[in-house]
């Protein structure tokens, strides 16, 4: 049998005329036991006042501003016969002065199908209340809860939740616009289950019982205890993020549902710069802040490298401090990005170029008398361009989500290019479909403009693989760094003479070192070999990569 009761507020201590900061629930809503019915503040803390049993509230006869003590009788509620339970209130999540969501948090009544108009809910004291923050669009699927709007008043953010599932089909306010309760925010096509449930429910058993009139009204107390307040555990596959600085989320500025997502991330909201007024932290804030993490775009808070430590030279003897070039300002820090974020492999191999170089001394007069420079770095990139289409792997990049392979169906070559103002990249485009002798006079043309300083940004944009070549210089090996977004860089030292077996004697034949680099994340080091294997092999069969010449 059904019966009334009060729902009064449970002994509060040393504390009277506790502010009332948050109505959670409505007339005619269904609560089970435990759920939130009020939340009280105190200087020390936030309680909310739970459902002594499960059953329908009748009324609250309380407001949000209002003040109440031990005993104050709240509302009333109309629940099942049966023994009294006797329920303790829990401390809310957020500590004193954090912001407080303006929600049905109980599961409101379904309503039925078709569009509907969701509006603000009961907003106590407060009037054209600033909409701080739209966190839905014409499309989007909402679930019961899921919060719409943020509205922040003089002394709270507030989040408006969907009372009903659906499509949201037209928003109806933007950020800055000013909504009382009662005020239009968005039209929702209402999910086809909220109806049939709503439906059958009804059917099933009859609509919900009123409330026996004669049934004797009975006066339950609760008793309040104060739970511990703890961090909810960091979800275990958030392992990159450190764990919750719970005094400083307490002091961000973020509404309540952005709290929340940022719990459910294991993300310190005091580390995420916001973008909404006043520095708000909006949702796009905490997820372009976690996907920079997992992209390897930044470095997780306190997972930094360690700082080298800061030495005063000038106490050891005289100094001459010089500042960097431009060129070295910039590719410093890309070149570091390189070396943190890209898991590198070099793959070391030697090529036979004894025909390649007797080939290019007999082409080198007449080419010169055309104004090339036919230089071996030619006949290099014509063999490079002959390994990327036999392995595409090496000419392509991984998706900004590392979750696919973007494959190139251009072959754009930057070569590294040594400037007084350090380390340039100039792209020869479309490299595949260039003799070497077209290649050898790009070579020439981009090499001494940079040289000169007088590239253009797009000659140094768009290269799909790179090599660097100090074969002028001399070496033997180095571990050249990928340039990101590329997977693989080569590099080319200087060529020496020296005795290879050919089966019966050693004979002389001039060697060139190659060192391939690459992201191991695409290229495993089987491929690194069979790249440098077959570029080996296509640097010693000169008369391929001149098949092309006229």
């Amino acid at each position: 049998m059904a019966k009334s009761i009060d729902i009064v507020v449970p002994d509060l201590g040393d504390f009277s005329d506790v502010e009332i900061i948050e109505i959670l629930v409505q007339s005619g809503d269904s609560v089970e036991r435990e759920d939130g019915l009020i939340t009280l503040e105190t200087d020390k803390a936030a309680l909310d006042v739970p459902a002594p049993e499960d059953g329908v509230i009748d009324e609250i006869s309380v407001q949000v501003g209002g003040t109440v003590s031990s005993g104050d009788v709240i509302g009333k509620m109309t629940v099942q016969s049966g023994d009294t339970v006797v329920m303790a209130p829990a401390l809310a999540a957020a500590p004193t002065g954090d912001t407080t969501v303006l929600a049905d948090t109980s599961k409101p009544p379904r309503k039925p199908g078709g569009v509907q108009t969701l509006v603000v809910p009961e907003l106590g004291d407060f009037d054209d209340v600033e909409v701080i923050e739209v966190l839905m669009k014409a499309g989007d699927s909402v679930a019961v809860e899921d919060a719409l709007i943020t509205l922040e008043t003089d002394k709270a953010a507030m989040d408006v939740p969907a009372v009903v599932a659906g499509t949201i089909k037209e928003v109806l306010v933007n950020v800055g616009d000013k909504v009382s309760a009662g005020s239009s925010i968005a039209l929702i096509d209402v999910a086809a289950s909220d109806a049939s449930d709503q439906v059958s429910s009804e059917t099933a058993g009859g609509a919900t019982a009123p409330a026996d009139t004669a049934a004797a009204t009975q006066t339950v107390a609760v008793t309040p205890q104060r739970a511990e307040q703890k961090p909810p555990p960091a979800p275990a596959a958030k392992a990159t993020l450190p764990p919750i600085n719970e005094a400083g989320f307490a002091k961000a500025h973020a509404s309540p549902s952005v709290r929340k997502l940022a719990r459910e991330l294991g993300v310190n909201l005091p580390d995420v710069k916001g973008s909404g007024a006043k520095n708000r932290i909006l949702h796009d804030d905490v997820k372009a802040f976690v996907k920079a993490i997992l992209s390897g775009q930044s470095a997780a808070p306190g997972s930094a490298l360690p700082k080298t430590p800061v030495v005063d030279f000038a106490k050891f003897g005289e100094i001459d401090v010089q500042p960097l070039t431009r060129i070295q300002k910039i590719s410093g820090p890309r070149l570091q990005a390189s070396w943190i974020n890209i898991p590198l492999v070099t793959q070391h191999d030697v090529a036979d170029i004894t025909d390649l170089e007797a080939k290019r001394q007999v082409l080198k007069g007449p080419a010169k008398e055309k104004g090339i420079a036919l230089t071996p770095l030619a006949f290099i990139m014509k063999a490079v361009v002959s390994a990327l289409q036999e392995f595409p792997k090496v000419n392509s990049s991984l998706s900004e989500d590392g979750q696919s392979l973007v494959y190139k169906k251009y072959c754009h070559l930057g070569f590294a290019a040594d400037t007084e103002q350090g380390l340039m990249v100039p792209v020869i485009r479309d490299a595949d479909k260039k003799d070497v002798y077209e290649l050898a006079s790009e070579l020439m043309e981009l090499s001494a403009a940079a040289r000169d300083g007088k590239l253009k940004a797009p000659q140094m944009q768009g290269a799909s693989f790179t090599i660097s070549s100090l074969g002028g210089i001399g070496g033997t090996a180095f571990t050249p760094l990928v340039n990101s977004p590329e997977v693989g860089i080569l590099g080319v030292a200087r060529s020496t003479m020296q005795p290879v077996w050919d089966g019966e004697k050693f004979a002389p034949r001039l060697m060139l070192p190659l060192s391939f680099s690459y992201d191991h994340r695409v290229i495993d080091g089987a491929m690194a070999v069979r790249f440098t294997t077959y570029l080996g092999k296509a640097l010693a069969d000169v008369d391929a990569l001149l098949q092309a010449i006229p």
